[in-house]
């Protein structure tokens, strides 16, 4: 579908050069006498690089719809990871470069979306929510802060979060996948 770049918005993918990308910012820019602009920061979905583009509000930008599909994590073998499809059994493999950080919230048996382009898998949607075991947080000491006050704890996948002092080793917590922030206690 072809748009005007002053439509483009984060998370939206479009091809250029030959090249499929990712929104990962994006700014509409009016400086004095000039004519309008949008300035994006983009994600290459082959390389993983990030560059920053500059178009004009008029100009046109083809964004592509991906296929996707629910998938199950099944395990890891060196820097590659295993999918299966819940329907049809089918398995799927993805290295780290395709899937960057999203690896840090997927624990086994937990499900995603996997993207398709052109029958090709490129990468991962992960929902919103994970809930996810403390592996490792220093005890927190009482009465040495004023409010609000955080600590590190390492997750069970090597993640590490700004957790409130009260949060205990081996407990679960349910983690924002957008923002890698601690949301709640299960």
């Amino acid at each position: 579908m072809i748009i005007d770049a002053s439509q483009l918005r984060k998370g939206n993918i479009f091809k250029m050069n030959n090249e499929l990308f990712m929104v990962v910012s994006f700014q509409h820019l009016t400086p004095g006498n000039w004519r309008a602009m949008m300035q994006t920061k983009n994600k290459n979905l082959r390389t993983g690089s990030i560059a920053e583009n500059r178009f004009r509000a008029h100009d046109k930008v083809e964004v592509i719809d991906l296929e996707h599909k629910t998938m199950e994590y099944l395990y890891q073998s060196d820097e590659e990871y295993h999918f299966m499809d819940t329907q049809s059994y089918e398995q799927v493999v993805l290295t780290e470069k395709d899937l960057g950080d999203a690896m840090l919230y997927m624990v086994q048996n937990s499900q995603c979306q996997i993207q398709y382009y052109e029958n090709k898998p490129i990468g991962i949607i992960l929902p919103i929510t994970v809930d996810l075991k403390v592996e490792y947080t220093e005890p927190g000491i009482k009465g040495n802060t004023v409010s609000g006050a955080t600590k590190i704890a390492k997750m069970e996948t090597g993640l590490e979060i700004q957790v409130p002092l009260f949060i205990n080793q081996d407990e679960v917590l349910r983690i924002d996948t957008r923002t890698g922030e601690y949301i709640e206690r299960m």
